[in-house]
């Protein structure tokens, strides 16, 4: 368990930090004593969940499309001029849709890995330039999905978080001369707001997938944002450039094809 101060002076950015794992993450870095920044694009959410997490210390937000390069640079700069440092980016921010892979439009792939893939490349990019490597130090923390044996029923977003994860390998080993760790963090499936959003056929086939997962249970939120404390933190300051699974052992024995399967039931 991480002390109550583990990260006191340090400030941290969460993107997608409005709801879900990413406010948990917020939430916990805060009880922790981090500074704390929230963005995603919809300010008013943002408001409402800062609102919420002022009771567990110093948070700010600011609305930011981490697509558009011109929207990162706009928060850098509030960074900057607020805390005159960043210390952890955790990249949480993405979104997908579920769709067998031959039915994916042009814009609908192109939508995906924009967000997942080029958003969280957009997002190191400006903030190792602003911050991480003038100060020679930093931490990054990119939440990716359990995709080790393929993403059957979501191969857009698969191919994209497959992506995060080698440039995590990459820049691990490219900026380790700038003391910049960078890991990621793979979770299974999480019970949180994200699973709200599926139709019920979705919805019956995860209570089938629960059963089926080596451990027998959905992941929490407290789940996947532990995960992402300690690799923050200086209990691993020697851990740069892995995937740490929080999954119950889906990668290594459950059927993955349980959504593809729903989803060719819809067009049968």
């Amino acid at each position: 368990m991480l002390r109550s101060d583990t990260f006191v002076d340090k400030v941290v950015l969460v993107t997608g930090g409005r709801s879900g794992i990413g406010f948990q993450i917020a939430k916990d870095f805060l009880k922790l004593g981090a500074k704390v920044i929230i963005c995603s694009r919809k300010e008013d959410k943002l408001k409402t969940a800062a609102t919420e997490l002022e009771e567990f210390g110093n948070v700010s937000y600011k609305a930011c499309d981490i697509r558009k390069v011109e929207d990162i640079q706009a928060l850098a700069k509030m960074i900057k001029e607020n805390h005159q440092r960043l210390d952890i980016l955790i990249n949480n921010a993405g979104g997908q849709f579920p769709a067998l892979a031959e039915y994916i439009s042009d814009k609908g792939w192109n939508a995906v890995i924009n967000n997942n893939l080029n958003g969280t490349f957009l997002m190191i990019r400006e903030m190792a330039n602003t911050f991480f490597i003038p100060q020679k130090n930093g931490v990054i923390v990119n939440i990716t999905a359990e995709v080790y044996r393929g993403f059957p029923g979501m191969a857009h977003t698969g191919a994209a978080r497959a992506g995060v994860e080698n440039l995590t390998k990459s820049l691990a080993m490219e900026w380790s001369d700038f003391n910049i760790r960078i890991n990621c963090v793979a979770p299974g499936i999480i019970e949180s707001s994200g699973l709200d959003q599926y139709p019920q056929q979705i919805q019956d086939m995860f209570e089938e997938a629960e059963r089926a997962i080596p451990l027998k249970r959905f992941g929490k939120v407290e789940d996947v944002s532990n995960a992402v404390t300690f690799l923050a933190s200086p209990m691993a300051a020697y851990i740069t450039g892995i995937s740490l699974f929080v999954d119950g052992a889906q990668h290594l024995g459950f059927d993955k094809m349980g959504l593809a399967r729903v989803l060719k039931s819809f067009i049968s």
